[in-house]
């Protein structure tokens, strides 16, 4: 008898194989970010690149950030969107970001 296994092959126009964990729920339209940088200038620059995502998705986007001063090394960040499926784009695009 031979046994056959075959790997779940990941669809490359969607991903949606690796995406299983993602869970719609509502009330859940709080994206948390936490940036790191050697400078406050560089991180001042992905967090740009962070807001600048966020209103591509929706221009209302609320956001909530810990203060950057020149000593700061890292920066949390609270994205608020008007509906959770929103907040799911914004995670799935901010990936790219993050590379």
């Amino acid at each position: 008898m031979t046994e056959q296994y075959q790997d779940a092959e990941l669809c490359e126009a969607c991903g949606c194989s690796a995406e299983v964990g993602f869970m719609i729920k509502e009330g859940d339209e709080v994206s948390q970010v936490s940036l790191f940088s050697g400078s406050a200038e560089t991180l001042k620059a992905e967090f740009d690149k962070y807001l600048a995502l966020a209103k591509s998705i929706n221009q209302n986007v609320q956001f909530e950030a810990s203060n950057i001063d020149a000593d700061t090394t890292e920066m949390h960040v609270n994205f608020k969107f008007e509906v959770t499926a929103e907040k799911l784009i914004f995670d799935l695009k901010s990936r790219t970001l993050s590379r």
